[in-house]
C-alpha cells in the first residue's frame, strides 16, 4: 500500500534531475560536449602560440645587395613569409585587397646608394589592420627589420671614415634598452586568450543551463511537483536540482585547469590551490547568477535570453581584451557583476604573477557573495514556480 503523501529526500531530487539527462541529450551536451569541444579547439588553434609564416609581399625597386639581404633577414622571422617579390607597388596592393597577403614591404629606388652617402631614403611598410593580429605582427617585424638597417648603414658609414665598432655602437644606441615581459615572456597568444575565453565559455554554459533547468519546469508544468519533493523548500529543491550541474561542471573546470597549466604548461606560479578553488567558486557563482536571471525573468524564452546576453557581454567588459581603465566608469561598475571579472583578476595574481594569496582574498570573497543572489528573488521565482503557466 502506498502513501498518497510519500516523503522525498534529496536524493530523489538529484536521482530526477540525472534521469532528465539521460532523457534530454541537451543537458549533456551543454555541461560537458559544448565546453570541452571548446577547450579542443582554441588549444589546438593556438598549440603554437603565436602564428608563424603570415604571408607578406616585398617590392624591391632597388635590387641592391643591401636591400637583397634585408630582405632575407625579413623572410627569417617566423612570423612573416615573403611570398610574393616584384618591383611593382600596384601589384602588391592588389594582392593585400584580395587578403592574400598581410603586409608589404617596399624599398624605393637608389636605397643602397643613398643610405651610403647619408641622404636618409625612406623605407616604407603597410599593413592590412582589418586582419588585427596579423597585421601587428608583421608590422613589428618590418619595423625591427627597418632598424636594423639603419644600424648596418650606420656601422658601414662608420667603419669606412676610421671608427672603431665600438665608437659607432655608441652612437647608434647611446642608451642599450633591457626588456622583460612578465607573466608571459614568450608573447604566447594562447597563454592570454585560452585562460580567459574557456572560463568564459564554462561561465556561459552554466549561466544557459541553469536557467534552462528550471524553465523547463515551468514549462512542462513540472514545478510544483519539484517544489512539492522538496518538502516547499525552493531552498531544498535547488540544491537537489543542481548538485548534479555543479559536480559536472566543476569536474569540466579543473579538466580545463589540468588542461591549461598541466597538458600545456601555462604559467602557474602560485601552484594549483589557489585556481582550483578560484574555478569551484566560478562554477557557484555562475549558478547562483542563473538562478538570479530566471527569478527576474521565469519565462523561458526571455530568461534563456538574459542568460546569453548577459554571458556575452563577459568578454567585452571584464578586462582581459580592452583596459578596464579605460572603459566608462558606469562600465566599470558593471564589469563587477560578472563572476568571471573576480576569477580573471584571480589568475592574473596568482597564476601569472605568482602574488601572494593576500592581495587576491577580495576576489574570492567576492565570488562567494554572489551565493547571496538568490536570496534577493528567491520569494519572486517561488511564486513564479507556483502560478505562471506557460503559453507557447
Amino acid at each position: 500500500m502506498t502513501s498518497e503523501n510519500p516523503t522525498y529526500t534529496l536524493w530523489d531530487i538529484v536521482k530526477r534531475e540525472i534521469y532528465r539527462y539521460y532523457t534530454h541529450p541537451i543537458y549533456i551536451f551543454g555541461m560537458i560536449g559544448a565546453p570541452l569541444f571548446c577547450a579542443f579547439f582554441f588549444l589546438t588553434l593556438m598549440k603554437d602560440g603565436l602564428p608563424t609564416d603570415l604571408p607578406a609581399a616585398v617590392v624591391d625597386m632597388d635590387n641592391s645587395k643591401l636591400s637583397r639581404e634585408l630582405i632575407k633577414q625579413l623572410d627569417a622571422f617566423p612570423q612573416t613569409q615573403i611570398i610574393t617579390r616584384t618591383t611593382s607597388f600596384t601589384e602588391a596592393r592588389i594582392e593585400m585587397q584580395k587578403g592574400h597577403i598581410y603586409g608589404i614591404y617596399f624599398i624605393p629606388n637608389n636605397f643602397s646608394a643613398d643610405a651610403t652617402v647619408g641622404k636618409q631614403p625612406a623605407l616604407s611598410f603597410y599593413t592590412n589592420a582589418s586582419y588585427f593580429i596579423p597585421a601587428s605582427l608583421q608590422f613589428r617585424d618590418m619595423k625591427t627589420i627597418s632598424t636594423l638597417a639603419n644600424a648596418s648603414v650606420g656601422l658601414q658609414q662608420g667603419l669606412a671614415k676610421g671608427y672603431t665598432e665600438d665608437q659607432i655602437m655608441a652612437q647608434l644606441q647611446p642608451i642599450k634598452i633591457d626588456t622583460h615581459a612578465l607573466g608571459n615572456p614568450w608573447m604566447n597568444y594562447s597563454v592570454y586568450l585560452s585562460n580567459s575565453i574557456l572560463p568564459g565559455l564554462l561561465q556561459l554554459m552554466i549561466f544557459l543551463i541553469t536557467v534552462h533547468s528550471i524553465a523547463m519546469e515551468i514549462k512542462f508544468g513540472t514545478a510544483r511537483k519539484w517544489l512539492k519533493m522538496g518538502g516547499n523548500s525552493l531552498t531544498k529543491s535547488l540544491i537537489g536540482k543542481l548538485l548534479p550541474q555543479t559536480i559536472i561542471f566543476t569536474v569540466v573546470g579543473f579538466t580545463f585547469c589540468s588542461l591549461l597549466y598541466g597538458y600545456n604548461y601555462f604559467p602557474l606560479n602560485t601552484g594549483w590551490i589557489p585556481m582550483l578553488i578560484a574555478m569551484f567558486q566560478l562554477v557557484i557563482a555562475s549558478q547562483c547568477v542563473g538562478i538570479f536571471m530566471i527569478g527576474v525573468a521565469p519565462i523561458p524564452r526571455m530568461g534563456l535570453s538574459v542568460a546569453s546576453l548577459f554571458g556575452i557581454l563577459t568578454f567585452s567588459v571584464v578586462g582581459f581584451s580592452f583596459p578596464l581603465s579605460e572603459i566608462h566608469p558606469s562600465i566599470q561598475a558593471l564589469a563587477n557583476l560578472f563572476p568571471l571579472r573576480h576569477y580573471f583578476l584571480i589568475y592574473i595574481d596568482q597564476a601569472l604573477n605568482g602574488r601572494d594569496w593576500f592581495y587576491s582574498w577580495p576576489q574570492y570573497v567576492s565570488l562567494s557573495a554572489f551565493l547571496l543572489m538568490p536570496l534577493l528573488i528567491g520569494a519572486n521565482l517561488k511564486k513564479a514556480l507556483l502560478y505562471i503557466k506557460y503559453i507557447p
